[in-house]
């Protein structure tokens, strides 16, 4: 199997900085397959245990260190996203993958998030939005490592059978029916220059309890997900219509009264909200938006799923 990056690829005898300059690969590829940041940095910790479990004849006889990396990261995945169904049959609420943030707010530039930051090891693009991220959970595993191996990564289906253990031709199957899937779900989403417009007209009218302002940004058949993973108060089940979405937003508004504040960030590459109340991160807030009105609304609230988001 060969991988689309250089380095590490060929060498009789690879280093330490050959094979970890693989990692930023490797994190982009756990990302998309697993929606967890912190999964997706424990399959590399596990992919370079493997790595340097080897001898270093063993090590010395891979052809192409770089794409043996891939490979075995790819398996992990497919075990985890296997065994990760079944935990979600016990998780309190609606799972929703986990947001990830980028340095900067969109409208002021200012650094919006501290330490190591996500978005300098996962490429920002439309595979990493959460409105695509979504239709790729809701996959078979071996459709999403399919899909993302040929059409994110382009990988050639005779390489992505190696991984998913099935023929190149079942592979070209389980692919097209990811890409089905995703025209099933998603609609072209507008500029982001105008998405900004539309999250900043909700954030205000949000903070002003204007339900008929809330209305209008909102598609009439809009839904808002949360996701609290049990550790955090919110909603259980998806919130339909917009009208529904209005008023419990702004009953959320009336409630938290001036202890929440808002910061108007970036999330997996596409505008979003941040709040805080009493100036501890609370929600992480996800938009799709459709011929300028907001579709759907994930608001993720559980914890360990916002340790990436250290605001300053």
């Amino acid at each position: 199997m060969t991988t689309r990056t250089e380095p590490g690829d060929g060498r009789s005898d690879p280093g330490l900085s050959a094979i970890m300059s693989e990692r930023r690969q490797l994190i982009n590829l756990g990302y998309r397959l697993l929606g967890s940041l912190a999964d997706a940095e424990d399959v590399v910790q596990e992919t370079y245990a493997r790595w340097y479990a080897m001898s270093a004849r063993e090590q010395q006889a891979i052809e192409s260190p770089g794409a043996w990396l891939m490979t075995v990261a790819s398996r992990i995945c497919l075990n985890l996203l296997g065994s990760a169904r079944a935990r979600r049959e016990t998780y309190v609420g609606d799972w929703i993958p986990e947001p990830l943030p980028e340095p900067t707010e969109w409208i002021t530039g200012r650094s919006g998030a501290g330490g190591t930051d996500p978005a300098d090891r996962v490429t920002l693009d439309e595979s990493v939005t959460m409105a695509f991220l979504v239709v790729l959970d809701s996959m078979t595993p071996a459709e999403r490592v399919a899909f993302v191996l040929h059409d994110v990564f382009r990988y050639p289906f005779g390489e992505v059978a190696e991984v998913v253990g099935r023929t190149p031709a079942a592979c070209r199957q389980l692919a097209s029916s990811a890409r089905r899937r995703i025209r099933t779900a998603q609609s072209p989403a507008g500029p982001s220059a105008g998405q900004a417009g539309i999250v900043r007209q909700f954030r205000t009218a949000w903070e002003a309890k204007d339900i008929d302002a809330l209305i209008s940004l909102l598609d009439p058949d809009a839904v808002a997900t949360a996701d609290g993973g049990g550790l955090a108060v919110t909603h259980l089940h998806p919130i339909v219509g917009s009208e529904q979405i209005a008023r419990a937003y702004a009953e959320i508004a009336r409630v938290s009264g001036g202890h929440t504040t808002f910061l108007e960030c970036t999330v997996n590459g596409l505008p979003g909200l941040v709040t805080r109340q009493d100036g501890n991160l609370s929600t992480v807030f996800a938009f799709e938006i459709v011929d300028d009105r907001i579709r759907h609304i994930w608001a993720v609230r559980n914890p360990e799923k916002l340790r990436p988001w250290r605001i300053s």
